[in-house]
This record gives C-alpha cells, structure tokens and sequence, in this order.
C-alpha cells in the first residue's frame, strides 16, 4: 500500500485518512487514523465526529465523480472504506446513547440514527451509477461497523475477524439497516436470527453463509482488494450494469432505512437501568488501551457475558 498511499491524499480530517488512486481509479477511506492520539480513551466506533467526516468524504468523491460525468467520463470508480485501528468497527457510540436515553432527549437520539442512515444508504446506492462500493475488513466488525460493511456492495474480509450483532445483549436490535442488507445476502428468517442471538461469528464462517463475498488469510486483504479492483476493471461495464440491477432487482430505500430506524430509537428510549450498566460495561471495555494488531481489541463474547451477569 506504500506506492500507493504516496499518491492524492486529503489531509484535513481528523478521524479518516483518505486518498484517491488514479491508476486504478480508486478512492480509499480509513476509519479511526494512526495520528488521532491513542492515549485519550478513543473508541473505534461511530461517533458523531466520524460520521460527519465519512459523510464529508463521500460528498467530495461523490461531487468529483459528478464533475467527471459531466465530462462524459464514465468508468467504473472503486470506493473502498476500511480502517487503520486494529478492528474495523465497533458500532453505535453506547456512551452517546445512555445519556441520550437518560435524558430522555429522543430527538437527538433520532438525529444520530438519521445520520448513520443517510451515510450507510448513500454508500448502498453507491454515490452514482459508475461506483462499486467495497468494505476492507481486517479487524472486528461489530453492530453498526458491521452494518457499514453489509451497506457495501463487496465485503471482502480477513480470515478470524469477529463479526455479529451484540445489540440484543443490552435489549436492543441493529436498526441502522442490518435487516435491509443481510435479505440481500441471506434468507430473512437467517438475518432475524443473527441480528438476536447475540453470537459473533467468525469471518470464516460468515463466508460459508454467504454473508462475506470474499474471504482471504489474515494480511492478505488490501491485496485481494487490489486483484478485485483490477477484474473489475477488465469487465468494467458489465461490472456496472450489475450494480445497476441489484438497485432494481431488490433495492434498499432510504425511506425504508428510516421507517426502521424510528422503531430502533423508540425501542432505545425504553430500556431501563439494567440495559445501560451493560452498554456503559461494553464501553468501558473498548476504552482499554489497543491490543497489537494481531489481536483482538474486544473479545465481545466474553465482555457480554460479564455484563449482563
């Protein structure tokens, strides 16, 4: 990725590191970058912080790609989203989301929710009709991290990444468009299940279900992004109208993402004292200080059977 990330970048986010590859006409968005200073209790998951910068970035490469059209450039573009800690995502802010319930202020609750799904649907849609949208993932995916990738229209994963929907643990459910986007890959009596049994699967696994598209050994992701890119490009018109027929065959309407995302907060505005003591236990988990990129930074199972014990 050296040669690579010497090429375009933007330097002024605080939470991504970003760049844009001419060569092979793609653009690249790392969550949770190295310089954001590891020593303040950062948690890799969706702030509202990281939003607005992920929301930033897709409409600077969204108004780049309208900019191209407009000069009857049509080639297929390549946006992939992926991560510089050592998981990929770790969901919904929890801490953000006790105070919010507890202060009963579900407008602003609503409002996060919002954000999280015009950011996921517009990623879905693939900004416009030349992208394809992939989710890199070489570290855990968990709740709305694990949303984000399912929004993509390629999950390409790492052997051993833990993936799953702990949301049920504290009482809740995925509301961000888990449901909407495993149907697409999954039965939804299988999509019911895993958003409410609590269990994180491995990424292998999730492969054998048809939920991961690609699957390949640990350290071996950005090469097997790379190898897709580059086939994707040999067949990049055919490539495109496939895009094109997946939003006609079984389209995921950001009017449908809303409709469940309502339910999601007016289920949150109900949780009581025993939920929010589990959530503020997670957090306090994801506080500790990174694990080596080897390892795993949360071992969720573990935590949740702590937590609601």
């Amino acid at each position: 990725m050296t040669a690579v990330e010497m090429l375009h970048r933007d330097n002024d986010y605080r939470l991504l590191r970003t760049f844009e590859d001419p060569a092979a006409n793609a653009h690249w968005c790392f969550m949770h970058a190295h310089r954001f200073p590891r020593d303040t209790g950062y948690r890799a998951c969706f702030s509202v912080a990281l939003m607005k910068e992920m929301r930033e970035f897709l409409k600077r490469t969204s108004d780049r790609l309208t900019l191209r059209a407009a000069n009857a450039d049509a080639s297929l573009t390549h946006v992939v989203i992926t991560s510089d800690a050592n998981v990929y995502n770790l969901g919904g802010d929890l801490e953000l989301f006790c105070r919010l319930i507890r202060e009963h202020n579900r407008e602003h609750l609503l409002a996060y929710a919002r954000l999280c799904v015009e950011g996921v649907h517009e990623i879905h849609a693939g900004l416009n009709r030349n992208v394809h949208t992939v989710a890199l993932v070489q570290g855990d995916a968990l709740g709305g991290g694990l949303e984000l990738a399912l929004s993509c229209q390629t999950i390409v994963a790492e052997s051993g990444v833990g993936m799953g929907f702990p949301e049920v643990l504290f009482d809740l459910f995925p509301g961000m468009g888990a449901y909407s986007f495993l149907c697409q890959r999954v039965s939804p009596r299988f999509a019911e299940e895993m958003m409410l049994n609590g269990t994180i699967y491995s990424s292998d696994e999730l492969h054998r279900l048809g939920v991961i598209d690609v699957l390949v050994p640990k350290g071996e992701g950005a090469q097997a992004v790379h190898d897709l890119i580059r086939r994707n490009q040999r067949i990049a018109h055919a490539r495109t109208a496939m895009n094109r027929v997946r939003q006609i065959r079984n389209p995921v309407t950001l009017t449908e993402l809303m409709q469940v995302t309502e339910i999601w907060v007016d289920t949150a505005m109900l949780l009581g004292e025993k939920s929010l003591r589990t959530m503020e236990r997670i957090v306090r988990a994801q506080q500790k200080r990174p694990a080596p990129a080897e390892e795993s930074v949360l071992p969720v199972a573990e935590i949740a059977q702590t937590a609601v014990r």
